[in-house]
């Protein structure tokens, strides 16, 4: 029986911040990308500007892994891929169960990028009698009457709901009540925990929204922009053709 839920990251015991802890995965994730091409070390300055932070920050932030690297030389590729994964707890392996096998649900059980990364997705799980016993990504789906037994067989600590937002609470208090304490949301509804339990939540909805503004922001600045120009002309009092101050033509 794999034994995830006994091992827990050490980040808090060693009062890393949150802020920190989210931009690991950055860092990891450019680390990886360099160690694939054999690059030995990589400065602050660089490693930064791949993760998309600033160099101050990135500093600061391995100082509370107590990794300052070398003045000249830069950081050990290696050396940081492995601090970083084991500061996350990814030199172990972690059973995942996905629960809402619809779309979504296959689309991450078909994702390659978890067991490259630590996780190991131990079950699929789905309310609908006719997906059980199917085979998605190589895994059989398994119904959800059966749920506390499968996390519990499995030593799972780790779930992720992909299920209509209707019955998302409920499939969460289930996975809590079996011992699951950390959950990756993918419904659109907002779930209350107890003290304890994490929740990471993915709304890709909210995720285009924010899109969305920052489109309507350059389209504004960018109607600013054309204006600007006629504007200053006026201001600056040029004439016209007729000797007339030209005026600015409503968009």
């Amino acid at each position: 029986m794999a034994t995830g839920r006994t091992h827990r990251p050490a980040t808090r015991s060693r009062g890393i911040p949150e802020a920190t802890v989210a931009r690991l995965p950055l860092y990891l994730r450019a680390l990886t990308a360099l160690s694939e091409r054999s690059v030995p070390t990589v400065s602050s300055e660089e490693l930064a500007a791949a993760a998309g932070v600033n160099s101050a920050k990135l500093r600061k932030d391995f100082s509370y892994l107590g990794s300052y690297g070398t003045r000249g030389v830069g950081y050990d590729v290696e050396y940081l891929v492995y601090q970083i994964s084991r500061e996350l707890g990814l030199t172990q392996d972690w059973p995942v169960v996905i629960v809402g096998i619809g779309n979504l649900g296959a689309a991450l059980a078909n994702y390659g990028g978890f067991a490259s990364r630590g996780f190991r997705v131990a079950a699929l799980i789905d309310a609908d009698p006719a997906m059980a016993g199917r085979q998605v990504a190589g895994i059989v789906v398994q119904h959800s009457d059966d749920l506390e037994k499968i996390i519990s067989d499995n030593g799972v600590s780790i779930g992720v709901i992909t299920t209509p937002p209707g019955v998302a609470q409920q499939v969460c208090d289930r996975l809590v009540a079996a011992g699951v304490t950390s959950i990756l949301n993918f419904a659109p509804t907002v779930l209350a925990v107890p003290d304890g339990v994490d929740v990471r939540k993915v709304d890709l909805s909210i995720e285009l929204q924010i899109l969305a503004f920052h489109e309507q922001r350059k389209a504004g600045e960018e109607h600013e922009g054309a204006v600007a120009p006629v504007a200053a002309h006026r201001d600056a009092g040029e004439q016209g053709p007729d000797g007339d101050v030209p005026a600015v033509m409503p968009a």
